[in-house]
């Protein structure tokens, strides 16, 4: 485990321009130009951290398919040795069908790699005792804080998207482990979601060897994501060992201040990471000039609902809302939304959409299933 943040891989985004013609070697060619397997114990149990924000495949939302195809591929050719994909669901996403739908179980079968679901019945989740203050997690969570055992003392590579988020402008790499760390009452900790993501990361840095991430965006999401997204197709690929700096530089793209955003500017004032895009080095291909003009807070009728619990007049409420039975109530109209309405007379046409693209023939390859 990391005993002490080592500052001198921050501040360094890997950026590589790709097609789909070249996405596996691109992506293997961005794992060599990290430097990777210098930098971790190819002997070490390496988890992969999907990100599965819908069990129905839409561009941006999830991981890639071909970026955790190129991820495990590349890994392999570096020579490491003990690959694991950790996947969790959410309580209104299945996970087991986000594998099936998203192309990752044909890619586990292809590849012959385990993979877990993190919140599984018979997975162990154990009280953890974080080393540093937190900022918020304490009080959330008074009776403490429970993490999956599998997690301690591996090595950590997120596979985020690039795309946007209701809550918290952009998600990423310090996103994607809040689903990894956090059980299913996650949602407990949405109303201070920033300060949150910034405690996980101190927590990431205590029990993990090594943590690094890559980013896929040759789909980018923009509007109110996880789920009710439009898509871009842009080619980009990024990684990085510092969290904040490869989100940053992904904010930047969608045309965002990073340090407007709190989890990125609380996280690199609390030394975790680099948020201040003029400080961060790229290495790769340039991204000079970019700049994508996403939307920013955009709603859906849901996250208006919510942000009026968690920041608004219903705030009063929130604990009787989202802490007691009532709260299957909030998942019922999440997914009637998500599911019924908005995937059904909106989505499934952009699905279709993508599959119209230069990156078509590769999602049938995946044997992704369209809504």
């Amino acid at each position: 485990m990391i005993n002490s943040i080592d500052k001198s891989k921050f501040g360094k985004v890997y950026v590589l321009k790709t097609s789909p013609n070249y996405i596996i070697g691109d992506y293997a060619r961005l794992l060599s130009l990290s430097g990777i397997s210098d930098n971790f114990d190819l002997e070490k149990k390496t988890l992969l951290k999907a990100n599965i924000s819908w069990q129905h495949y839409f561009p941006a939302c999830s991981t890639a398919p071909w970026q955790l195809d190129g991820v495990i591929r590349g890994l392999r050719s570096l020579k490491f040795k003990d690959l694991e994909i950790a996947h969790n669901g959410t309580v209104v996403v299945n996970a087991h069908e986000g594998k099936k739908n998203n192309g990752y179980l044909s890619i586990e079968k292809n590849l012959n790699i385990k993979s877990t679901v993190l919140d599984d019945p018979g997975q162990d989740w154990i009280h953890y005792k974080p080393k540093q203050k937190m900022i918020v997690l304490d009080n959330i969570y008074p009776d403490g804080i429970n993490i999956p055992k599998k997690l301690l003392g591996t090595n950590i590579i997120h596979l985020p998207t690039v795309k946007t988020h209701v809550f918290t402008t952009i998600t990423g790499a310090m996103k994607n482990a809040f689903g990894g760390l956090l059980h299913q009452n996650r949602h407990w900790a949405h109303a201070d979601i920033h300060n949150t993501l910034v405690d996980l990361l101190r927590i990431q840095y205590e029990i993990h060897d090594n943590i690094f991430a890559v980013m896929d965006g040759t789909f980018a999401g923009n509007g109110p994501g996880p789920r009710a997204m439009s898509f871009q197709v842009k080619n980009y690929i990024l990684a990085s060992y510092d969290q904040v700096a490869i989100d940053s530089i992904s904010a930047k793209l969608m045309g965002f201040d990073p340090m407007s955003i709190p989890k990125l500017r609380i996280a690199h004032e609390n030394g975790l990471g680099i948020a201040n895009t003029s400080d961060i080095k790229i290495i790769g291909d340039s991204v000079t000039g970019q700049n994508w003009n996403f939307s920013k807070n955009k709603n859906t009728f849901a996250s208006r609902i919510q942000k009026m619990i968690y920041w608004g007049p219903f705030k009063p409420l929130e604990k009787l809302l989202l802490r007691t039975p009532l709260v299957h109530l909030a998942y019922f109209a999440s997914n009637l939304y998500h599911n019924s309405f908005w995937l059904r007379f909106i989505g499934k046409y952009r699905v279709r959409n993508a599959f119209k693209t230069h990156w078509g023939k590769l999602l049938n390859n995946y044997k992704i299933i369209k809504p």
